[in-house]
């Protein structure tokens, strides 16, 4: 049935059963109405205006459905779908409803492939710009740390001191190149595994900001491949900076375990917990990677006690 034939039967109804109450009750009116028959009169067209408005919210019912679905829906939490409604739902609502799906199928398979081809390009950048940080300023200031070195065996005592200062100085920075070019491309990652690289992302958290870190890293993980590797090391270092910046925690906890066949990564803070509604950038980028490996991300916080954030990314299947 037709949304429009499906409204009109509605309408018939209320009608008809108001037409019929009104031949076989004994009620009449009368020329002027007295107050008892306009009672009646007023009461009847209550009754068929409640009866109009209940049928046709339980017949709009699916596109009332749709209509919040649509104002809620969020291609970063795949997955969201209307049923279609079966027999008696109305074939234009069961079409819509079912286009409405379909459309969510598209969008989602193409947002996936379109944050797939950024990360990636972006992934790329990280690993040019560390290139060419290690091989161009870090080779440069090491050797400019010869050349004070050399110097400063050179020179008289009252210039010597300022000469150590300075090599002192470019040391530090160099170090922060360094750091700088891990933070872009984690080449212990490539090099060790993931868990390796998680240990070594965590000791340099913990000395750069001064937080007591947590680890429980378990060595007995389902092969990943590399992307899988890189999103959950991307993730883990964006939940840390995020710990660090902005929720004023004491300690994290950082855990990596196996379950079944996928591998559970857990950042818990002691914070003081995500306040507002919206998400940042920061953890609409996680949603993001969280997709690119086909992993679920799953955020738990409340003000005051701190965030949980949990990713679990399915192992690749093995080809036959």
């Amino acid at each position: 049935m037709s949304l429009f034939w499906r409204i009109f039967g509605l309408n018939a109804l209320v009608l008809g059963t108001a037409t019929a109450l009104l031949l076989w009750a004994p009620v009449t009116v009368s020329v002027p109405v007295v107050l008892t028959e306009a009672i009646i009169l007023i009461g009847g067209l209550a009754v068929m205006l409640v009866a109009n408005g209940t049928l046709l919210r339980w017949g709009l019912a699916p596109l009332d459905r749709l209509t919040r679905l649509m104002t809620t829906v969020d291609l970063l939490r795949p997955g969201q779908r209307l049923p279609v409604p079966g027999a008696g739902g109305g074939s234009e609502v069961s079409e819509l409803i079912r286009t409405f799906n379909a459309m969510l199928d598209r969008l989602e398979h193409e947002r996936a492939t379109s944050s797939a081809r950024v990360l990636l390009a972006q992934e790329a950048e990280r690993r040019r710009i560390a290139q060419e940080l290690h091989d161009e300023v870090g080779q440069s200031m090491t050797a400019i740390l010869l050349v004070l070195g050399r110097t400063a065996d050179d020179v008289p005592e009252p210039l010597r001191e300022d000469l150590q200062q300075a090599q002192e100085i470019t040391r530090e920075s160099l170090d922060e190149v360094r750091r700088l070019v891990r933070r872009l491309r984690p080449g212990v990652l490539d090099d060790l595994g993931l868990v390796s690289a998680l240990t070594s992302l965590t000791q340099d958290f913990a000395t750069h900001t001064g937080l007591r870190v947590v680890r429980r890293l378990d060595a007995d993980l389902p092969a990943l491949d590399q992307e899988s590797e890189l999103v959950l090391y991307r993730v883990a270092q964006e939940s840390l900076t995020n710990a660090a910046r902005h929720a004023d925690a004491r300690q994290v906890e950082v855990s990596l375990r196996r379950v079944g066949e996928a591998v559970a990564l857990e950042i818990a803070d002691d914070g003081r917990g995500i306040e507002a509604a919206c998400e940042g950038a920061g953890i609409r980028g996680m949603r993001e990677r969280a997709l690119l490996a086909g992993a679920t991300l799953d955020i738990t916080s409340t003000p005051g006690t701190g965030t949980r954030i949990r990713l679990i990314t399915p192992a690749p299947r093995k080809q036959l």
